[in-house]
Formats: C-alpha cells, structure tokens, sequence
C-alpha cells in the first residue's frame, strides 16, 4: 500500500483527493495537512511514500517546504497547484526544487472533474512511489515492453535500412530523459561550453513547460537552448529540447542537421517520444551521432538506443546511482543498446570530448 500525504489549504481538496484514492486498491492518503508546519509536525510521527503538496498556503509556502524536504530527507513529491499553468515559472523552480511531477490545480475544476482526474495523479502517485530505484540487476522485459498494443516507433517514422552506409558529418548528441531529467538536464548542459556539438533533447514534460523549461535553461547555460521549431537548423553550441505535445526527428541537408517538429500518436505512451528521436538519429545520423538515455521512468527510447547503436553510433546510459529513477536506462542496458554507463557528472565530458573527436 502506497502511504500518500496531501498538504494543501483547501479543505476541499484534502477531502476529494483523500476519498478519491480509497477508492483505489494501492493508494491511500495517511496524512492530511492544511499547511506545511503542519504537515512537519505529522510527518514527525509517520513518513509517507509520497508527497502531493500545493504551493501557495499559509505560513509557509510550497517551493520553501520542497526545498526543506529535500535538503532534510528527499522524498518523491507531486506538486498539485493552480500556479503551474502555462509555463509559469512556479511550475519550473518545483522541478528544479525535486518535484517529480507538477499537474494544474485549476485545471480540475469542480468537485466532479477533480474526482475524475484523480486517476491520472494515481499514476502519477505510482510513478512517484518507485523513484531512486538504484539497485542495478539485469533488465527483465517489463508488461509494457510485452504490450504488444503499445504504440512504436514505426507509427512515426520508418526503421533505418539494416548495413546503410554513412558518410562522415559533424557529431550531434541526442538526449533523452523522464522522471528526474530536468534536474539532470541542468547539470549536464550547464557545464558544457560553446565549442560544444548540436544537441537534441526529449524531456518528457506538459506542453505548457517546455518553453518556459528551455528558457530557464538559457539564462542558466553559456551554450544556447530553445524549445524546437520545425526546421531549425542543428548548430554547435546550441540545444533544441523537443515541444511538449510534439515529436522531435533530426534530418539530414548535406553535411548539416535539421529538426523536423510534427504531431502524432504517442510512442512508449510519450509524445514526444525518445524512441522517435532515436530513430531519427539512427536513420540519418548513424556513427555520427552519440545517443544519451537519462533518468526516467518505463521503457521509452530503450529501443530508439538500440538502433542507434546497430548504426554505429556511440551510445550511453545513466548509471543507477545517479539516476532519479533507474527505469529507462535499465531497459536500454538489458536490451545491450549501450557502450557506456556513467554517473550523471561525467556526461559534459562525453559531450565536449565528441567536439574534437574524428568520426
């Protein structure tokens, strides 16, 4: 049974979430608290699995108490606010803070959406109650990699041709991440320098933080980043990260890289999906490409590495200590899709390194 505790100043909300997961036959809410000195003082006495916590409250406010929490004893938290609309910045700084997940209290509404959405923050509540999985076994196939429904990447993009050969070209880095990857994210790119080589990212995220993400990240980093826009040229020193809603694929025009940003179906349950972007990079980039799987939760891009690998490319993986959650990157690694696995910190490196490496 997974122990929840809410920590919101709307009697409303404590009560409709409270009853909504009883209702469920894993989650039950074992502490509720109107503000977080409250919330101090019972999780004193029983620590819950997971946090779901509202950000504007009295006495203390939400991004103060994520910080406390996770400088004291990290905890996974979701943050359940009417201030992570639209990109806010709110939204941004409880990621950068630890949160897992933000989702839109606004968004629910009224008492009966409320209680219809409690089934997506169930998931989320799932999702959350498994992070800083660090133990490193061998990757058994997982219920949804057995999904044979489950849509792949072939629903967006043809595989690449098996034995293509590919000319030489400038190296590109295309980067992949879920549950934890904004933090990651922020300390791989911040290192990087302006000599670095083009970068693509999908970071699982809502539509309506992407930009916001990529913007903070701008101001944060000496290399450039911004949310894609369709044919965007692929430049050293600058990364796109993938719009929320959208998948991001590379091109190839002559001896340079393009961004094709398109809608489409949900690949791996994602759009954007790393798969998608991998297989790109498979198809167009081959050895000139070095492929990253981050932190993160499921099986998305495992496959997308594989074939990046099978092409030549240069293939890494987050190592479980390091990894918020090690779900992704256990996946590619049982799947034999990775050359490297490295902690977190040794990432830039990887990057930089490839700016002076020949192809």
């Amino acid at each position: 049974m997974i122990k929840v505790m809410v920590v919101d100043d709307s009697a409303v909300v404590r009560q409709v979430v409270t009853e909504t997961l009883a209702r469920t036959r894993d989650i039950r809410v074992s502490a509720a608290a109107a503000d977080p000195i409250q919330a101090q003082t019972m999780l004193a006495r029983e620590w819950p699995d997971v946090i779901v916590l509202d950000l504007e409250m009295p006495r203390m406010d939400g991004i103060t108490f994520l910080k406390k929490l996770m400088s004291e004893r990290p905890t996974p938290v979701i943050v359940l606010s009417n201030v992570t609309q639209q990109g806010s910045p709110k939204a941004i700084e409880a990621l950068r803070a630890g949160a897992l997940h933000v989702m839109p209290k606004s968004a629910l509404g009224t008492t009966q959406q409320l209680q219809t959405d409690i089934s997506s923050l169930a998931s989320q509540i799932r999702e959350a109650a498994r992070a800083r999985v660090s133990a490193l076994r061998p990757a058994a196939p997982s219920s949804a990699t057995m999904d044979r429904k489950l849509q792949n990447a072939d629903a967006v993009l043809a595989p690449p041709v098996a034995g293509m050969r590919m000319q030489n070209t400038e190296r590109i880095v295309l980067i992949g991440a879920s549950t934890g990857g904004t933090q990651a994210l922020e300390e791989i790119l911040a290192k990087l320098t302006v000599r670095c080589p083009p970068i693509a990212i999908v970071q699982h995220m809502p539509g309506n933080l992407t930009g916001s993400f990529a913007r903070r990240l701008d101001q944060l980093c000496k290399i450039t980043v911004k949310e894609a826009e369709h044919g965007d040229r692929l430049r050293n020193g600058h990364a796109l990260i993938a719009p929320g809603g959208k998948h991001l694929m590379i091109k190839r025009q002559a001896g340079f890289y393009t961004v094709d940003v398109t809608a489409g179906p949900a690949v791996t349950r994602h759009c954007p999906s790393v798969d998608v972007l991998f297989r790109s990079g498979a198809k167009f980039a081959g050895h000139n490409a070095i492929g990253m799987l981050l932190t993160g939760i499921g099986e998305d891009g495992a496959r997308g590495l594989k074939e990046m690998r099978d092409a030549g490319a240069h293939t890494v993986a987050q190592d479980a200590e390091s990894c918020v959650v090690f779900g992704m990157p256990k996946e590619a690694i049982g799947l034999d899709a990775v050359v490297q696995i490295l902690p977190l910190s040794q990432m830039a490196r990887v990057i930089e390194t490839a700016a002076s490496r020949p192809s």
